[in-house]
């Protein structure tokens, strides 16, 4: 190759990398400098959010949970409540609409919010926030919800001893059953469950590590179910009292690799307000447990026996007052044992029950005896939610009526955060 052919080539093998080079860190430059950018602009967006976002006052740490749930449900019978039955009614006269009913509703979705703090006045600090859409009776209640507080609890928790006060169940009976169809008005109501969420004061104490014995007391806003009479109703038997419920309960509590639990004995005493300007007396005497067999086992019970205890969750199936206005006695509890393959899978079933003396009660009208079977299968894919769980209510009256039986379906779907 000549020599004016081999210079031109050199200059272009030794110019055009050089170019390339040049533009290719032009390139970089140029990237890096949206890079920049994109950052400047992403760090201005973190601290307008930073300033904007809703802190809590205290710098308490919040949760924020619950659950939206659909609740599809069919009744063969009448009953007292249709998508929540807990006991069975009469038959409407021959001729009448049929008793059957079909329906669903959303308002047994709920909203938890709860606050925890690790030090307040040394002890462990938790608050809970519970409410659903369960709120009035009113027609069409089951499509325009209205907003209801279920639970609402404050707790201080020391090593041996807690102090806890706000709406939360009776002490003597604040198990409830699994379920998903009957969340507002808890499973086995009028069939041995007392589990009205009342405003209360509760303190207790306790030994122990893996096994601890424990006495707690608690003072209960004092309640009885009279029908009121007018929109703002007036105060019932319990308030005219002047003096509060009190329970008391003996704790045993487990935990070990294989077995954890609760077994509880406690008494419940109350009074009502006559016009002789003395007291009639609510009390009782009741047990709970709530153990794990296995991992994968599940058992809970309560029961009691006393009188006038239809307002801690319709005991005597919600009969306080019998003939003559004397105390109506009862006695009832329910179980039920749960199955647990994998968490995701629930298999249970259960049987409850409540029998008020029938000396008190007048035979012609009242409730003598009340029963509910139930078996349900829990599906929690993730956060998702399918039950399928059926109830069988029974309900006997005096020789006129009889016993009248109801068979309840329920289908729930709905998703948990």
């Amino acid at each position: 190759m000549s020599v004016r052919l081999l210079f031109p080539a050199l200059v272009i093998c030794t110019v055009a990398p050089l170019a390339a080079q040049e533009r290719a860190d032009t390139s970089l430059a140029a990237r890096l400098e949206r890079a920049e950018r994109m950052i400047q602009v992403l760090q201005q967006q973190i601290a307008e959010q930073a300033q904007a976002r809703v802190e809590p006052q205290h710098r308490n740490k919040i949760e924020l949970g619950g659950i939206v749930l659909m609740n599809g449900f069919f009744n063969n019978a009448k009953v007292n409540n249709s998508d929540l039955p807990t006991y069975v009614l009469p038959p409407d006269p021959p001729g009448g609409l049929p008793a059957s009913a079909l329906g669903a509703t959303a308002r047994q979705s709920e909203i938890t919010l709860t606050a925890s703090a690790p030090d307040v006045l040394g002890a462990s600090f938790t608050g809970e926030l519970d409410a659903d859409f369960y709120g009035g009776q009113f027609l069409f209640g089951r499509l325009f919800p209205l907003l209801h507080l279920k639970r609402s609890r404050a707790e201080l928790r020391w090593n041996h001893a807690w102090l806890m006060f706000g709406e939360e169940a009776p002490p003597i009976s604040d198990l409830n059953p699994s379920t998903f169809a009957a969340r507002s008005i808890t499973g086995f109501t009028n069939a041995g469950n007392l589990w009205f969420w009342i405003p209360q004061v509760r303190a207790g104490v306790e030994a122990g590590t893996d096994f601890r014995l424990g006495v707690e007391a608690t003072a209960l806003a004092p309640i009885s179910l009279e029908n009121p009479t007018t929109f703002a109703p007036e105060p019932g038997r319990a308030e005219r009292s002047k003096l509060p419920f009190v329970e008391a309960r003996l704790l045993a509590r487990w935990n070990s690799p294989n077995s954890e639990g609760e077994i509880g004995i406690g008494g419940h005493y109350g009074w009502f307000a006559t016009a002789a300007d003395s007291f009639l007396i609510s009390r009782a005497a009741a047990a709970t447990a709530r153990f794990t067999v296995t991992p994968h086992v599940e058992f809970l019970s309560e029961a009691f026996v006393g009188q006038a205890l239809a307002g801690l969750g319709g005991g005597g199936i919600s009969q306080d007052l019998g003939l003559n206005g004397v105390p109506v006695r009862t006695y009832g509890g329910w179980a039920q044992l749960n199955f647990k393959p994998i968490p995701e899978v629930e298999l249970g079933g259960g049987y409850g029950f409540d029998n008020p003396d029938n000396r008190d009660l007048d035979a012609a009208t009242a409730r003598l005896l009340n029963v509910t079977w139930e078996g349900h299968l829990h599906l929690k894919p993730g956060p998702l939610v399918l039950a399928l769980e059926f109830r069988r209510v029974e309900t006997t009256y005096g020789p006129l009526r009889g016993k009248l039986f109801a068979h309840h379906f329920n289908i729930a779907t709905g998703f948990q955060f």
